[in-house]
């Protein structure tokens, strides 16, 4: 399917690699030319150059920690005029209700909350006055199913999910779009590392760990980071113009739901 897209330019941001990488190359692979943003140089240079090489687009690669002002500026500086953004960041440490003060609520609402508004504000001015653009938003399962040990996630992935819900719809009739993608368990870094982290409290080897979480999702495996990039690249679409202000699982069947 011909997306529509080719020539636009797209911020993706934490894109040296996991979901946010299977964004980026979905978006190159449909003609799109990016600004790569990650915190490590190294990392993210060697997948702007692997993705240059491979679709043909110009990719800038933007190393600087987006949760700072100094680092949106850079990222936002560097891309000039923005057609789509994708909005992304790690998600907060797991913990205890009771072991986060404010200080860890403000860092989390900072990192999964203000930064992407912020690029938002930034960018969808513009896109309003071209006629046209794309926001998608990378939050978590947890939003519809919250998960106990990441109540920091919940908390400020939670508020995000209400602000884009009423700005989306706000912003629709200029023709730009705001959705979020809601990631289950991929195989990326971050589930490799929570496989660990289950694999020493149990005392069981990672490659167990990985399949008994398996066991949980209906699917029957992990998700992975170019399926996920191809429901993106659609939401950024021509053909995803009516799509407004929504929630969308990319989790195998884990969220157990009617609605």
């Amino acid at each position: 399917m011909d997306l529509g897209i080719k020539g636009k330019k797209a911020i993706v941001c934490a894109s040296s690699k996991g979901l946010g990488q299977g964004c980026a190359r979905a978006l190159a692979a449909a003609g799109v030319d990016l600004v790569m943003n990650a915190r490590g140089a190294e990392a993210l240079e060697a997948s702007a150059a692997a993705i240059r090489s491979e679709f043909g687009v110009d990719v800038q690669a933007v190393a600087a920690d987006i949760t700072s002002e100094e680092g949106r500026a850079a990222v936002l500086e560097a891309a000039g005029q923005v057609d789509i953004l994708v909005n992304n960041a790690g998600g907060p440490p797991p913990g205890m209700w009771h072991d986060w003060e404010r200080e860890d609520f403000i860092q989390a609402l900072d990192s999964n909350m203000l930064t992407p508004i912020a690029l938002i504000k930034a960018c969808v001015p513009g896109m309003m006055e071209r006629g046209w653009g794309r926001v998608v938003n990378i939050t978590s399962q947890s939003v519809k199913a919250p998960i106990g040990v990441l109540g920091l996630s919940n908390s400020a992935r939670a508020g995000l999910t209400g602000y884009v819900a009423g700005t989306s719809r706000q912003v629709a009739g200029k023709g730009v779009n705001i959705n979020n993608l809601l990631p289950g368990i991929h195989a990326t870094d971050r589930a490799t590392s929570l496989d660990g982290g289950v694999a020493k409290a149990q005392g069981i080897t990672p490659d167990e760990a990985r399949a008994n979480r398996e066991k949980t999702i209906p699917a029957g495996r992990y998700g992975t980071a170019d399926e996920f990039g191809a429901a993106c690249a659609f939401l950024c679409s021509q053909h995803a113009g009516f799509i407004v202000g929504q929630n969308i699982l990319l989790d195998g069947g884990g969220v157990n739901s009617t609605l």
